[in-house]
């Protein structure tokens, strides 16, 4: 897991901080948002190299976009990027541990203890 955290935080990286730099669309506001955000998700994935626990959310929004990404047919998987996407989507769904993403994420959102959590602090005002 944390070598994928670093293989994507450097990847990333090497895509996302050069357009910062020296954008290549300086007037699309949207590439502008979208290169930002993989800016900003880069030197996180290198913190789950530290914390691969902590940031196993960063993860799952890697599959689920990349899943969208290619299920909305913007590439197709013999395209570069869309094999890159579908290898990084199988390395996720490989390293991450789904016992304990069922146990910790999925369960507690059945079972409403986020709610509870909230409602207590609010009552505790």
């Amino acid at each position: 897991m944390r070598f994928l955290y670093l293989f994507s935080g450097i990847v990333i990286g090497i895509g996302a901080w050069p357009e910062i730099i020296n954008p290549s669309k300086p007037g699309d506001p949207i590439h502008a948002i979208a290169f930002s955000l993989y800016a900003a998700y880069s030197p996180l994935m290198l913190l789950g190299v530290r914390l691969p626990i902590r940031m196993l959310p960063l993860l799952l929004l890697q599959i689920l976009y990349k899943v969208i990404w290619l299920a909305a047919g913007h590439s197709s998987l013999v395209s570069g990027m869309g094999r890159f996407f579908a290898i990084v989507v199988v390395l996720d769904l490989i390293v991450i541990p789904w016992p304990y993403v069922f146990q910790n994420y999925i369960r507690a959102v059945f079972k409403g203890e986020g709610k509870q959590a909230s409602l207590s602090e609010e009552v505790g005002r």
